[in-house]
């Protein structure tokens, strides 16, 4: 996921926020989860590689502060990754990280198809306060599909955005298919994204969507509705 930050940093494996940013120094401004641990705890030789490049793409999606969230460099990502335990390749990194970023931005307008005619505009747009992934933690709907026979999905987010003052958390399952087709080997991502459903608001645009999408069949106005991979 992406993160905040106005210049690159010298460390893959430090909080690639720049706290310098804050009123404060304190830890819980930050967007960041820092329940984990944040060193690389892997063998040296899983850390960043000094060949991997530290420039990072600024993203378009908004942060409260007025700037732009950035996404993490090779370097912190390839990092990220060891820490994990997922087993990086430095020879992956420049073909993950632009794929990453483009499955984030579209993450973000999704967010907005939500997010439009809701008030957000009358203070400059919602904006992305935090995001968490949780990809261990499957939703109720994740497993759902899977009992209907469709691929579980690969990761699942937590994003925080602010609407003037208003706190909207959305849930993202992120799931992989075949572009074109069972016997493509084009990789293709669905996204899964919708309001949590941990307070009235959230409750209100779900039932929305639910009505349009169903109920405005009937006079051509629905909202087409996309479903995971199923296995093949």
């Amino acid at each position: 996921m992406a993160s905040s930050s106005a210049s690159p940093s010298g460390s893959a494996d430090k909080c690639p926020v720049d706290h310098s940013s804050f009123a404060s120094p304190a830890s819980d401004k930050c967007p960041v989860d820092h329940t984990a641990s944040s060193s690389c705890r892997a063998p040296r030789h899983r850390c960043a590689p000094s060949t991997l490049p530290l420039d990072r793409e600024t993203s378009s999606i908004p942060r409260v502060d007025g700037g732009k969230w950035v996404y993490p460099s090779q370097a912190q990502f390839f990092a990220a990754m060891a820490r994990k335990n997922h087993n990086p390749q430095e020879s992956d990194m420049k073909v993950i990280v632009p794929i990453h970023n483009a499955v984030n931005e579209r993450a973000w307008q999704e967010i907005l198809k939500w997010e439009a005619g809701q008030g957000g505009d009358k203070c400059g747009g919602v904006k992305l306060v935090s995001f968490k992934g949780r990809p261990n933690e499957r939703t109720p709907r994740a497993r759902w599909y899977s009992l209907l026979g469709y691929s579980p999905p690969f990761d699942r987010h937590d994003w925080v955005v602010d609407r003037c003052g208003t706190r909207m958390r959305y849930v993202i399952d992120f799931y992989t298919g075949n572009g074109g087709g069972p016997s493509s080997k084009n990789i293709s991502f669905f996204l899964d994204v919708r309001p949590a459903l941990d307070n009235w608001e959230g409750v209100r645009l779900r039932t929305e969507r639910f009505w349009k999408r169903w109920f405005g069949n009937m006079f051509g106005e629905g909202v087409k509705q996309d479903s995971p991979q199923s296995k093949h």
